[in-house]
């Protein structure tokens, strides 16, 4: 049997769309030449089609690696990505999709070859054919095996992040609350900033009532209450580094695992198989459940599936689902989890919401960090947009959040094609969200951002990246 031109491996079943088969690696040869869909690791990771022959040059610094993209393959000889991969040729598109996570999909010039990290043999799913029918038939595959959340409307959610970024206040807040009175949003979540440091997950002064009545107040004010947290990280001046430095993650030499740069210094990732820090998961998440936070943004969560020696020697995605299946089972199923920087396929049927690209900004491109340095991943609006339409084939499987739209004039560089643009993606992602401060709104602005509330639009895909929304012609090709 063949999958276009290729051969079809030994075992290969056929299923619903496609064809399923078990085994280690898979490879698949003689498709012919054609343009790569390079899947990224991680919610920021870049996503996009690559040209016949091309692979992205590799980031530098080498230290931003681990923020950008799965540091294992920074420097892999082919063009390659986490899970899944397909290669488009005159033909139809052929895709060959892991099942289970710790694989990696690699191009290699007219095929596809596919591999687990662990070496043990896993699920796979193949398709050939036109490219929204076969990514519709690898994300229903993936459905029934990883299971399948987000099945009710996103909540419209109101964010503090990109108003006032880690600069959060109870006083300012709950102005905030006051003047978004009358705004359909549900839910309002408190981002970075509240905590005592990254891994102390008290409040901090700036929260003198603590965060137990900062859950009553957007409570009265009619929002389901939100809240930040970086669960599986912390800086070396928290006092969990300072008196748990065995909880970290190490390296083969026994040195801390770095997880990236933020806060003003390096961060490093925890060893969540430890069971002193299962322990102290469950100790936080349980306490800020009784706080009243029905809505977690669960945020830099690759660094449960960074490389390293773990206290429980498994795989590393395995490693990191484990975790979140543990968040899940504490958290209970009535909470809301909006996974951030999370590991796409692991996070599947265990999180309600899924950032799906970069952070976006109030200006459009991050141009000297994409170009000189060769990183798509930093906050902008056009990184944002390239990589999440490239996801959109995961709803239905998971809450599809391509971050907030901005409808202020105020501390915003965006023209007002770009602003629609972000607008017109969180409707048809089905996500919609802003951090826009309610005083920095004019009366124009509020009733567009209450219009865009409200909206059932009529959304129709014509291509890979154009859209009719209410009839309006809507293109998404910033990234091509």
């Amino acid at each position: 049997m063949r999958l276009g031109r290729c051969e079809l491996p030994a075992g290969a079943e056929a299923v619903e769309g496609g064809f399923r088969v078990r085994a280690a690696d898979v490879a698949l040869a003689g498709a012919g030449a054609g343009r790569f869909y390079r899947h990224g690791w991680q919610s920021w990771s870049e996503v996009r089609w690559l040209g016949p022959g091309e692979r992205p040059e590799a980031i530098e610094p080498p230290q931003r690696r681990p923020q950008a993209d799965d540091p294992r393959y920074a420097l892999a000889a082919r063009p390659g990505g986490s899970g899944v991969g397909a290669l488009a040729t005159d033909e139809g598109v052929l895709l060959l999709g892991a099942l289970a996570p710790g694989a990696r999909v690699e191009c290699t010039g007219d095929g596809l070859e596919g591999a687990f990290e662990s070496g043990e043999p896993g699920p796979w799913f193949l398709a050939f054919g036109p490219q929204e029918r076969v990514f519709e038939a690898y994300a229903d595959a993936l459905g029934e095996r990883l299971g399948r959340r987000g099945e009710r409307p996103a909540p419209r959610l109101w964010s503090s992040w990109y108003g006032f970024y880690r600069d959060v206040s109870e006083a300012g807040l709950r102005e905030v609350l006051a003047g978004l009175a009358g705004l359909p949003f549900d839910a309002f979540q408190i981002d970075d900033g509240w905590q005592r440091a990254i891994g102390d997950w008290e409040a901090n002064d700036a929260f003198p009532s603590g965060m137990a009545a900062m859950a009553d107040a957007i409570r009265a004010a009619g929002f389901t209450p939100g809240l930040w947290l970086a669960p599986f990280i912390a800086t070396p001046g928290s006092r969990l580094a300072r008196d748990h430095p065995d909880w970290l993650l190490h390296d083969a030499e026994g040195r801390a695992v770095p997880a990236g740069d933020n806060w003003g210094g390096t961060f490093y990732a925890l060893d969540t198989t430890h069971p002193e820090v299962a322990a102290w998961l469950e100790t936080t998440f349980r306490r800020v459940r009784a706080w009243g936070y029905e809505l977690l943004k669960l945020d830099f969560l690759y660094a449960a599936a960074l490389p390293g020696v773990r206290h429980r020697g498994i795989a590393r995605e395995d490693a990191y689902r484990d975790a979140l299946a543990k968040v899940r089972a504490i958290c209970g199923e009535a909470t809301y989890l909006l996974a951030c920087g999370a590991p796409i396929l692991p996070s599947l049927g265990l999180v309600d919401g899924l950032r799906v690209g970069p952070d976006t900004a109030p200006y459009w491109d991050n141009e000297d960090r994409r170009r000189y340095l060769h990183d798509p991943t930093g906050p902008a609006a056009r990184n944002a947009v390239a990589t999440s339409v490239e996801r959109l084939w995961l709803r239905g499987l998971v809450d599809v959040d391509p971050d907030v739209a901005f409808f202020r004039r105020r501390y915003d560089l965006l023209s007002p094609e770009q602003r629609r643009l972000l607008q017109d993606l969180g409707s048809v992602a089905g996500f919609r969200g802003c951090s826009d401060p309610p005083a920095w709104l004019d009366a124009h602005e509020v009733e567009a951002l209450r219009a865009w509330l409200e909206a059932t639009p009529e959304v129709k895909r014509l291509g890979p990246r154009h859209f009719r929304v209410d009839g309006r012609s809507v293109r998404f090709d910033v990234g091509s």
